[in-house]
C-alpha cells in the first residue's frame, strides 16, 4: 500500500468514525430525551428514529471492519431520514400549513415539548444531525471513487 492510499484511508476513517459518533449521539441523545426527560416523541419524532437507530447499528459495523463502502447502504436511509428531518423542521418553523401537519393527535410536532433547555428545537437538531452524516457518507463515497 502507497503512502497516498494510506493517507486516503485514514482520511476515510476519520469521516466514517465523526460519522459514527454523530449516529451514536443523535440516538443516545433520542432515547435520553424521551426515557429520561420524559418527552413524549411526536409522529415525526418517531420516523426519524426509525432512519437513525439503524444508521447507528450499520455505522458501528461498518467502524469496526473499516468498511467505506457503508455509503451504499446507509447514504439511501440517511437521506430519507434527511427528508422527514426537514419536513419535521419546515412543521415547527410554521412554514408547513395546518393542514398538511400529520401531528394532529398526540404529542404536537412543533409544539413547546419540541425544545430542550427551554431553546433548542429538536427537529433543527435532527435536521443538522442527518445534514451532517449526508455530507459525511458523500464524502467518504467522493473518496472511495477517486
Amino acid at each position: 500500500m502507497s503512502s497516498k492510499e494510506s493517507i486516503r484511508d485514514a482520511n476515510r476513517w476519520g469521516l466514517l468514525l465523526a460519522a459514527w459518533l454523530l449516529a451514536v449521539a443523535a440516538t443516545l441523545a433520542a432515547l435520553f430525551i424521551g426515557e429520561v426527560m420524559g418527552k413524549t416523541p411526536c409522529v415525526l419524532c418517531w420516523f426519524q428514529r426509525i432512519f437513525m437507530f439503524p444508521l447507528a447499528v450499520m455505522l458501528t459495523i461498518a467502524c469496526y471492519r473499516a468498511d467505506f463502502t457503508v455509503w451504499l447502504y446507509a447514504l439511501p436511509l440517511t437521506v430519507i431520514g434527511w427528508g422527514f428531518a426537514l419536513y419535521h423542521s419546515l412543521v415547527f418553523v410554521g412554514v408547513i400549513p395546518e393542514a398538511l401537519k400529520p401531528c394532529s393527535a398526540g404529542t404536537s410536532c412543533s409544539g413547546a415539548d419540541m425544545l430542550i433547555f427551554g431553546s433548542v428545537p429538536l427537529p433543527l437538531l435532527s435536521l443538522a444531525v442527518f445534514t451532517a452524516i449526508v455530507l459525511l457518507l458523500a464524502m467518504i463515497r467522493r473518496r472511495a471513487l477517486v
